[in-house]
């Protein structure tokens, strides 16, 4: 029989501009200081609930790609291990600065661990044909056409794009589920996580970025979270976003989340793969999910602000 005290858990998928907000350099000083808005509100919510905790990479391996770029002198790398190197610099940003909020909330003893992450894609996955995840600096035209890789405009500009397959299984679930149970903070799945395939037992990463959404929806199925919870740099769930006629969301069920998704109000680059992730995340668990600003995350989990799905 459960406990009634039993804590639920919640997982929490940061955005990029958890760290790097429009218009700012994204100096490690701005960084620091953009992780206190979510990070302290985490805290507080990590005395009532198990916390997970996913976040976004574009602007830091955007970073590390255009210094690859601007340096001939040192081998490239590829595109997994600079993903892991984000993993490895994120988690310690958002570890440290959790564990100074923490300590100002006068607790001093909560585990916290910062956890490389990698997850299996299929190789056959439709999404190693055609390129569509736009990473690293934005380009001009004249420049994009010199280049030797693929290029895609966006509405920033042209942007190398590089495949996007589906998350099929994290590997690291059976420890994150262990530490969660321990009462750890667990910080993993860092910018979607390092893809790699099965080659027999072993596993070989792959040239792709997976989305970090997508990627903590499987996450969160695979490891049972109660609540998944997506903070980005909107209120909410808008339909018709944009225009004149734009209307907020406060909840939606299921059923009408697939139909606004079918009426194209959530695009690809943007709401769409939120949505998508929530959906996926509902219809395996069963469960809340949720969508809000960076600045609301503890008003969302209450009920009263942001959108929620189910």
């Amino acid at each position: 029989m459960k406990s009634k005290n039993k804590k639920e858990t919640l997982l929490v998928a940061l955005g990029g501009n958890a760290l790097i907000r429009k218009g700012q350099e994204g100096t490690i000083e701005q960084q620091f200081e953009n992780l206190k808005v979510p990070i302290r509100q985490i805290a507080k919510l990590s005395q009532k609930f198990k916390i997970i905790i996913t976040h976004g990479n574009g602007p830091q391996v955007g970073s590390l790609l255009l210094q690859q770029e601007s340096c001939d002198t040192t081998p490239k790398l590829p595109l997994e291990i600079l993903v892991a190197q984000t993993q490895g610099q994120i988690g310690y940003m958002i570890e440290s600065t959790l564990d100074s909020e923490l300590m100002d909330l006068g607790i001093h003893a909560k585990p916290l661990v910062s956890l490389i992450s990698y997850i299996v894609v299929d190789e056959k996955d439709p999404a190693f044909k055609t390129p569509t995840k736009p990473i690293g600096p934005v380009y001009t035209k004249e420049k994009a056409a010199d280049l030797t890789f693929p290029v895609s405009k966006t509405a920033k500009g042209y942007r190398h794009v590089v495949v996007s397959p589906r998350p099929v299984t994290i590997v690291e679930k059976r420890e994150i589920k262990k530490l969660i149970n321990m009462d750890f903070i667990v910080i993993c799945c860092g910018g979607g996580g390092i893809p790699v395939i099965r080659e027999g037992r072993k596993f070989c990463g792959v040239d792709a970025v997976i989305d970090k959404d997508l990627a903590s929806a499987k996450l969160a199925e695979e490891v049972g979270v109660d609540i998944f919870l997506m903070a980005t740099d909107v209120y909410g769930v808008a339909l018709n976003h944009g225009r004149s006629n734009e209307k907020f969301v406060s909840s939606m069920t299921l059923k009408e989340a697939a139909k606004y998704q079918k009426e194209g109000h959530f695009p690809a680059g943007s709401m769409g793969p939120k949505i998508e992730a929530a959906m996926q995340f509902i219809q395996n668990r069963g469960k809340r999910a949720m969508i809000c600003s960076i600045e609301d995350i503890d008003k969302a989990v209450e009920g009263k602000a942001g959108t929620r799905i189910g």
